[in-house]
């Protein structure tokens, strides 16, 4: 069975970060994917996905990472996501600016909701609608704006960062999902708030992340719509 495959790599992949974070910092907690291991009285948290992207990973579509961030007494301060697959290395630090290889990232110039790529994904209570997931979708859709659905949350909100999307939402999301794409994007320049637009949190099940132009505050106009 290939998902209990993907689970079993999940668990070594984790086991083997986890190792090597307790190595270089014995003290600190970890937030995983699997478990990870918070028994610790730390105020550094490492929060850390080893594949994001399972699905891709167990079908061989090459559009998978691993995803780490560090958490400073509830703010994240680093962050790296690695697509192997494209040897694509985000990472940025709070303060200092977020990268690609070396690069530094900035996000697009877009402006306007119509001239826009957008991204997102769906939870896996989808076909129930789940927080008028597919609504949101449609609402989208019925504007004529092109949306692409690639499977790992945190390579999206990285492809944001880099400028090739100009807005990402999605329901039900884990901070291991998150956590690292989120600091990424914030020193690229780009905004990220709930679907309200209000203060978000990567414990937040409700993501708006955007180039931080006029297009954040069209997509809160439109995800408002599933609520009325």
């Amino acid at each position: 069975d290939y998902s209990d495959l993907v689970t079993e790599v999940d668990k070594k992949c984790e086991a083997k970060i986890i190792e090597i974070i307790h190595d270089a910092f014995p003290g600190h907690n970890v937030l995983g994917e699997e478990g990870g291991d918070q028994h610790k009285t730390s105020d550094y948290v490492w929060i850390v996905d080893p594949i994001d992207g399972t699905v891709n990973y167990a079908h061989s579509v090459p559009v998978f990472c691993v995803s780490i961030a560090v958490e400073y007494k509830g703010e994240v301060i680093l962050g790296i996501v690695y697509s192997p697959k494209t040897n694509e290395k985000f990472y940025a630090e709070k303060g200092g600016g977020a990268f690609l290889n070396h690069k530094q990232l900035k996000v697009s110039d877009i402006d306007l909701l119509k001239d826009s790529l957008l991204v997102t994904g769906f939870p896996y209570g989808a076909k129930d609608n789940f927080d008028h997931c597919i609504d949101h979708f449609v609402n989208f859709v019925k504007l004529g704006l092109p949306i692409r659905r690639l499977g790992s949350a945190a390579l999206d909100i990285c492809y944001l960062a880099a400028g090739r999307f100009e807005g990402f939402w999605e329901v039900n999301l884990n901070a291991w999902d998150v956590a690292a794409g989120y600091l990424i994007l914030l020193e690229a320049g780009g905004k990220v708030t709930n679907f309200a637009g209000g203060k978000y949190s990567v414990y937040d099940k409700q993501i708006l992340a955007t180039n931080g132009k006029t297009v954040h505050s069209e997509m809160i106009e439109v995800l408002k719509k599933a609520y009325l």
